[in-house]
């Protein structure tokens, strides 16, 4: 323990002496907060005791390891399919390296070690680590170019390798304090800046997430050409001259990698989601260390465009599954929704800077939306099945391939299972922030953090029931009394705004209150709001409890027009979660439902359904067809709503967000 006490002092001396320009508002870190929540803490300790030791497992047999190994002694062919395949056991390394912070494991800690050092033996004298290169040279397979970063712009990920190199080595180091991992990263780090950056090789990585890393090892070594050749590969998108600017095809005219044209002049989402998530992420590091003001905007103008035009009620984002990219506005359709786990897990990335930039509570509404629905969904109860694609409906024809209507394993490209393992146990760094005076409280999850406001202790307790109970308790304790402000974050949903944007609204506009009841040591206090916070302010002393009552209605959810798939349906949502009806629970069916403004509904916490939910019940029509499929008539029939996150663990059936308010038309369907 005293290592990783004297590693954060290191780091925190690094960070100050380096950096003159950051984050208004700073994260308070993952190591600070200490979960005891009944939602998120079952989940964490799951992705430690299953997903993290399925994935290490499912690396070794799938050859992963083995391509290390290889790569140490120049022998042997790479034996998995795709060049970035090391990252997966990156991710799974930076997911084991947080979850050690919160459940201490020896023999975790050891295997980590030998992990290490197999991944060092494989680096080349000079920093390169890139094994589908190094284990033969001369039979590097079609993605990869015969000279090193040759195909970096399109396919070989070079750098998208190296990127999740540094996010797991700065995660190994910020949470065990050891330097074995650092190293490797910061001598391939040295290599890439010696190669890269303001007057040398020019290059838009063609997967991104080698900003992000670069800016998390300048934030630890304070070396400015980290940040400098971070910055140099978000400028020099748009100035490649070789693609076609007159074709539609976006691997042609650049706009698949966000390539066609300089980021200071972009204003919408576009091209492949993950990347885009990853690049705009890294945009607002960039923006945020160097106080470039074009940058800002323009990441400004793609949330926008995003969050207005582009994202799914659920938080997915990425509708086309060719190219598992961005379509046009408001096209999102729900049959063939993509919605790529990984492109939720960047969006949440990009949401938390969007915040840290603006102290605005509107990111984290976002941020909200896709952690208890478009991420978690990826994610099976038991922890080791999956969802790469995370479909918006499934009818019982099952006829388009590519959507996903039950769990795998893993994948051929299994980027989603361990981008879930380095997610889930760094969420309690998302809970609060700071800035000066303010102490922001983000995410309400069971849990205590400590951390010095205005360099006084200070100790927040949460103890509430989130997500499915809106009375929220907070117990602050200081050592001695202290005079900040606590800005409670006041959902959108619970004000009555479904999305911070016409998108999606409530359609019968609940009971908006004027103000959300609040009350510190059982008496009530009068505050105002500030960007969408509850701002109490006082000399806080031992043991003060703040209570937050906020309202949990079940509310219809309805979409801009414009979203064509959606005119003349709803969803249903209550607090933050979004519900969907499988066919387990509804006689077998789910896209005959019918759900008439005149339902009224009624909610009931199941314990020993799916690990324990809220569903949502009423009485509603059901469209029939009768055995000889000649006549066609409504029943009503039981209705009940499950939590969109935790479908498809029960088998393979029907499963449908979106509801018609009214049968219009019956689709005939010849059988096979």
């Amino acid at each position: 323990m005293k290592r990783i006490i004297l590693s954060f002092s290191l780091l925190s001396t690094t960070f100050l002496f380096a950096q003159k320009k950051d984050y208004p508002i700073q994260a308070v870190p993952f190591t600070s907060v200490k979960l005891t929540d009944n939602f998120w803490l079952p989940r964490i300790k799951m992705n430690a005791t299953v997903t993290i030791p399925a994935s290490f497992e499912r690396c070794e047999s799938t050859g992963r390891v083995k391509n290390f190994v290889m790569a140490a002694t120049h022998q042997g062919k790479f034996c998995t399919i795709y060049p970035f395949d090391d990252t997966d056991i990156y991710k799974t390394i930076e997911g084991a390296s947080y979850s050690l912070s919160l459940f201490p494991d020896v023999k975790l800690a050891a295997y980590l070690d030998s992990l290490i050092t197999i991944i060092g033996k494989a680096q080349e004298p000079d920093g390169y680590l890139y094994t589908a290169r190094t284990i033969n040279p001369n039979d590097v397979g079609a993605w990869v170019g015969k000279q090193r970063w040759e195909k970096e712009r399109e396919l070989s990920h070079e750098l998208y390798n190296a990127g999740h190199l540094y996010e797991a080595a700065a995660a190994h180091y910020m949470a065990t304090g050891k330097r074995n991992l650092l190293d490797i990263a910061l001598k391939n780090a040295d290599l890439v800046c010696s190669v890269f950056g303001p007057g040398k090789r020019h290059v838009a990585p063609g997967h991104e997430i080698v900003e992000m890393g670069l800016v998390k090892l300048y934030r630890i070594s304070g070396k400015p050409e980290y940040l400098a050749t971070a910055k140099d590969f978000i400028e020099y998108r748009g100035h490649y001259n070789g693609y076609d600017s007159t074709s539609k095809d976006e691997w042609k005219n650049g706009m698949y990698w966000q390539d066609d044209k300089p980021v200071v002049d972009q204003r919408e989402a576009e091209g492949h989601a993950v990347r885009a998530g990853y690049l705009y992420s890294g945009v607002a590091d960039i923006a945020a260390l160097t106080g470039d003001q074009q940058l800002l905007a323009a990441v400004d103008s793609i949330w926008t465009n995003v969050v207005t035009k582009k994202m799914y009620v659920q938080g997915g984002a990425g509708a086309i599954g060719d190219g598992e990219r961005y379509g046009e506005n408001y096209e999102l359709p729900n049959e063939t929704a993509y919605n790529e786990t990984c492109a939720a897990i960047a969006n949440i990335f990009w949401n938390q800077r969007m915040f840290l930039l603006h102290g605005d509570s509107k990111y984290i509404d976002v941020m909200e939306k896709i952690l208890y629905n478009g991420f978690i969904s990826g994610i099976g109860l038991d922890g080791k099945s999956f969802f790469y694609t995370n479909a918006m409906q499934i009818k019982n024809t099952f006829s388009h391939a590519d959507m996903e209507a039950q769990r795998s394993g893993w994948f051929p490209c299994s980027c989603c299972p361990t981008n879930d393992v380095r997610i889930l146990p760094s969420i309690p760094g998302y809970v609060y922030a700071q800035k000066d005076d303010k102490l922001f409280v983000n995410l309400f999850i069971n849990g205590t953090s400590n951390m010095k406001v205005m360099d006084k202790d200070v100790s927040v307790e949460q103890q509430n029931n989130y997500p499915w109970d809106g009375d929220l308790k907070f117990i602050v304790n200081t050592k001695k009394p202290s005079n900040f402000s606590m800005l409670v974050r006041i959902p959108g949903w619970a004000k009555g705004i479904a999305m911070p944007s016409d998108l999606y609204t409530f359609k019968n506009q609940m009971r908006i209150q004027v103000q959300i009841p609040i009350t510190v040591n059982g008496q009530p206090v009068e505050y105002e709001m500030e960007n969408g916070y509850a701002v109490i302010k006082r000399i806080w002393k031992k043991n003060d409890v703040v209570e937050v009552k906020l309202p949990m209605n079940v509310e219809r959810v309805v979409a801009n027009e414009n979203v064509k798939s959606d005119i003349g349906k709803v969803a249903l949502q209550r607090g933050p979660v979004i519900y969907c009806a499988e066919w387990k629970d509804n006689e077998g069916r789910a896209a005959n439902i019918v759900m008439p403004d005149a339902a009224t509904f009624t909610t009931e916490f199941k314990q020993d359904m799916l690990n324990g939910i809220q569903v949502i019940k009423s009485t509603v029509p059901a469209v029939i067809v009768d055995a000889n499929g000649e006549t066609v008539q409504t029943k009503q029939q039981p209705f009940v709503a499950i939590p969109y996150y935790a479908w498809a663990n029960r088998g393979k059936g029907e499963m449908m967000i979106w509801f018609p308010e009214k049968v219009k038309d019956v689709d005939i369907i010849a059988g096979e």
